[in-house]
């Protein structure tokens, strides 16, 4: 696989940053499918990200969020109580590492662990300036005649009409 290196790029533009880490993020490998996720849209501008993470608590789960990009780890130490023997491991240990690149003005509202699925609520909170607002139309005059404007004219101290 060719790998792009945008660093020339970098030096020579004003405001695409973002969009050149995107392009590098296309060109490295795919992220492992551990843990298996969803997303799921909760309202018109809510959203939520639920992953199975089964034999994680809520001490050894952590969240980033760092200019568009939410960063869930988890870490998973050592389990095995004093004398004890594991003799089968069918329940996955690993730590895992998952980002998910979030659109502008998502926020993150709140996280929540239940039932070993970590729920990631979002929001997009859009600025009022960019909200799109309706603009009235108004009508056109029925007459295009110029309409006189009406004046009273003052002579030493006589109105004349």
């Amino acid at each position: 696989m060719r790998h792009f290196d945008f660093s020339p790029l970098y030096r020579s533009t004003v405001g695409f940053d973002r969009v050149f880490s995107m392009l590098d993020s296309l060109s490295q490998p795919e992220q492992p499918a551990y843990p298996p996720y969803n997303i799921e849209r909760t309202g018109e501008n809510a959203y939520r990200i639920t992953m199975a993470v089964a034999g994680f608590d809520e001490s050894e789960l952590s969240l980033e969020l760092n200019q568009h990009l939410l960063t869930v780890k988890g870490d998973k130490g050592t389990e095995n109580g004093e004398g004890s023997e594991t003799l089968y491991r069918g329940i996955a240990k690993r730590a895992f590492e998952r980002r998910f690149q979030l659109a502008d003005h998502v926020e993150v509202k709140a996280a929540q662990l239940k039932n070993g699925l970590l729920h990631i609520d979002l929001v997009r909170n859009i600025p009022e300036a960019m909200k799109p607002r309706k603009i009235d139309i108004l009508p056109a005059q029925k007459n295009n005649e110029p309409k006189a404007i009406e004046a009273q004219v003052v002579t030493d101290g006589e109105t004349v009409n």
